[in-house]
């Protein structure tokens, strides 16, 4: 998403830039119709971290707190990256996956609807 300055030639750092995260890469997470949360939570992960240490410890760190997370069928999981079907692969680097920096990756429970069925 570009940003504007209102200040015609305004030059500003970017301080979001890969090369500013110590070789790691920032990759948000979402979950669908689960707005307990209210925006997407946001991690700095080393590329070549495979998707099963995603599923072992960073989606229980960013969601166990919901009363939902251990209902959680991962077998029957819809994924997107970065608004695109995704099947993450668990022995396989993120980077092999093409999630790069600022990845947005976002998952939906088609069983699950929210705490008690009401999308939260």
């Amino acid at each position: 998403m570009p940003v504007f300055a209102l200040k015609p030639g305004y030059q500003g750092e970017r301080m979001d830039r890969v090369e500013n995260f110590g070789g790691n890469q920032i990759v948000y997470f979402g979950w669908d119709e689960h707005r307990m949360f209210c925006a997407a939570k946001a991690f700095p992960l080393p590329p070549s971290m495979p998707f099963s240490a995603v599923m072992d410890q960073i989606l229980p760190e960013a969601f166990s707190q919901h009363p939902e997370f251990s209902q959680i069928n991962w077998d029957t999981v819809e994924w997107m990256l970065n608004n695109e079907p995704f099947k993450p692969q668990l022995n396989v680097s993120l980077e092999a996956q093409g999630v790069d920096h600022k990845s947005m990756i976002r998952f939906k429970t088609p069983e699950l609807k929210g705490y008690n069925g009401l999308g939260v």
